[in-house]
């Protein structure tokens, strides 16, 4: 299933199927506001509502043809438990995961030196879509399984429509009405998109396949890869754990030693980043065997800005051990407090218009806790 989400192409904000539209359009008409997240972010960053059809107008402004409506949406299979799961999974994916990365955003771009890119977003998205994954994976069957393959369709829907609108922005000036041709998902301030306000006028055109189905390959082997290590991290121990952290979400800077500073001029120029030595479907040993090594790879910037902390910089590997504690201490207590919530409240009560309810209990915690080991060790250490 997720091959074939990954091998869509030409994929548009607007559906086909203008049933699934107004379905969407009616379960998240009623969805409660999310009054924890900053007022700057909620107005910056919710996209423009697109305008509702007739049909879906005169069902929300009259009770009877609205209760017939959710009939025949019954007796077509819309209302079954595993399309239900699709709709609420769709809820948890833009209220809890999307946020993350603008909500924490000074801890992964300041502690974690994540640069402002798109590839950041993932990541951190990624991390959180992998924590309500571990959750789910403890719902009685078939909940765990819909639910899970419901998240995971709707992450990677909407990171294709993220990577269209990096590789191809759109232009102010084009005819297109602007909630088509941005994410129908809530936008981010967390990376920023090259020409993507440019006021020259520019012509529209599609994104080249070749290279949005590339990305896309990349980041399954970086979703698969998270998920395992993360998962192996969780079972084994917090050291497994933090390592997982160091590898994706700190780019395993410094793997092969630090660049200290030099009068020597090569030293000046230092720059590595770290290869994935297990290779992939997309960059194989063979490849990188050709392009000159390992060691050629390693100092070729492919433009991430994931990479060694310069000989200048050396002092922020120090800052590591505590912000790799700190992120383990983050999951394990994420995942305890997802663990209290019962499974009822979790699988929702599988009926139309309830999709976003009782999501608020779900919502992520802070990154950093003043109550946690860590903030007791820095204020025993001060």
């Amino acid at each position: 299933m997720l091959a074939r989400r990954l091998r869509l192409s030409g994929l548009t904000t607007v559906s086909p199927h203008p049933a699934h539209a107004l379905v969407r359009s009616l379960a998240t008409h009623s969805a409660p506001e999310n009054r924890d997240t900053p007022p700057h972010f909620a107005q910056q960053n919710q996209p423009p509502p697109p305008p509702q059809t007739w049909l879906a107008r005169q069902i929300k402004q009259s009770p009877v043809a609205k209760q017939a409506f959710f009939r025949l949406l019954n007796l077509l299979g819309y209302g079954s438990a595993k399309q239900y799961a699709g709709r609420r999974a769709f809820a948890m994916y833009t209220n809890l995961c999307i946020p993350r990365p603008d909500e924490e955003s000074h801890f992964w771009k300041q502690e974690c030196h994540l640069p402002p890119t798109f590839q950041s977003w993932f990541t951190v998205t990624n991390l959180h879509v992998w924590l309500l994954t571990v959750r789910l994976r403890a719902l009685p069957a078939p909940h765990g399984t819909h639910y899970i393959q419901g998240l995971i369709d709707h992450f990677f829907l909407d990171v294709e429509d993220r990577v269209r609108a990096v590789l191809q922005p759109a232009s102010p000036n084009v005819l297109t009405p602007q909630h088509n041709l941005v994410p129908y998902t809530r936008p981010s301030d967390f990376y920023t998109i090259a020409n993507g306000h440019n006021s020259r006028p520019r012509p529209r055109g599609k994104a080249p396949e070749r290279l949005v189905t590339r990305q896309m390959k990349i980041f399954k082997e970086q979703w698969a890869g998270m998920g395992m290590s993360f998962d192996l991290g969780l079972v084994r121990s917090d050291a497994e754990l933090a390592g997982a952290v160091w590898r994706n979400l700190l780019g395993a800077r410094g793997a092969k030693g630090f660049a200290y500073p030099s009068d020597d001029a090569d030293a000046q120029r230092y720059f590595r980043r770290t290869v994935n030595l297990a290779g992939g479907e997309v960059e194989k040993l063979e490849a990188i065997e050709k392009r000159g090594g390992l060691e050629a790879e390693e100092a070729r910037d492919d433009g991430s800005g994931m990479h060694d902390h310069p000989p200048s910089e050396v002092d922020k590997y120090v800052a590591y051990p505590e912000v790799m504690a700190e992120v383990v201490e983050y999951v394990r207590r994420e995942l305890v407090r997802l663990e209290s919530i019962p499974d009822e409240a979790i699988i929702g009560k599988g009926e139309f218009g309830t999709e976003s309810e009782g999501l608020q209990q779900m919502k992520f915690g802070p990154v950093r806790s003043q109550d946690g080991l860590v903030a007791a060790l820095r204020a025993s250490d001060s």
